[in-house]
């Protein structure tokens, strides 16, 4: 049993932490992926959208990439299939443009609203969210996927919706997850010590972040995470185990 006390606040990751890396890996982006071409076209004349895909040719015009430079010069357009085009692109590289994280948020919420996607949240941890609200603890998500994206899959979770038990959601419009500055300024939009606040995730890196950001962390040590050695951090299996505690009135 792990008991940490005098805690304000927990922020929790999702992918490895709350829900399997896999879901997000092998579900979530290959079907936003599937979809985005035929999106787009349906969606074209969502003002939505419309912006979405603008910062999108915004981003490509100054993309330094020589290949994605390459690419561009294929197309004499900024229509939607040359858009599809930079935005597969940018999956296949892996790179986290925000309006590609928004893009992703719109085709998954149609996948959600069509029972097409359920979020698969490991099983203790529906539980031990509702005990650590019932403590006086407020909970909040930090992840690289937009909040638009981590209300929908809290909100079309396999148990139920649960988005309702947290009080504030951070994407990387606040900063990237490896970032001092960026717990710092989470610490600073919940009003709290950074150090009455606990940060589980799955990453070294990021708690190493948050560590040096006053933070109290935890490595989330989840099976088919690809992070299995938790190093100089105490890890969490198991939700059960863990006793998070408020501060006293």
């Amino acid at each position: 049993m792990i008991t940490i006390a005098g805690l304000q606040h927990v922020l929790l990751d999702i992918e490895g932490t709350t829900c399997p890396v896999s879901f997000v890996g092998e579900v979530l982006f290959p079907y936003a992926k599937q979809q985005m071409p035929v999106f787009l076209a349906d969606q074209a004349e969502n003002p939505i959208v419309k912006g979405l895909i603008d910062q999108v040719f915004i981003a490509w015009d100054n993309e330094s990439d020589l290949e994605a430079a390459s690419l561009r010069q294929r197309y004499a357009n900024n229509g939607s299939e040359a858009a599809v085009s930079y935005l597969w692109w940018l999956i296949e590289k892996d790179r986290k443009l925000t309006a590609l994280k928004e893009l992703q948020g719109l085709i998954w919420r149609q996948g959600y609203e069509q029972g097409l996607l359920k979020a698969p949240i490991y099983p203790d941890v529906p539980e031990a969210l509702g005990r650590w609200k019932n403590a006086g603890l407020e909970l909040s998500i930090y992840s690289s996927g937009s909040i638009n994206a981590q209300k929908l899959l809290y909100q079309h979770s396999n148990y139920g919706d649960l988005s309702h038990l947290f009080c504030h959601w951070f994407d990387t419009n606040i900063g990237g997850k490896q970032n001092k500055q960026s717990y710092s300024k989470i610490a600073e939009t919940l009003d709290a010590n950074p150090g009455q606040i606990v940060f589980i995730s799955d990453r070294k890196s990021e708690l190493s972040a948050a560590e040096a950001a006053g933070f109290k962390v935890l490595f989330s040590l989840r099976e088919g995470n690809p992070e299995t050695d938790n190093g100089i951090y105490l890890g969490i299996k198991n939700y059960a185990k863990l006793s998070l505690y408020a501060i006293p009135n």
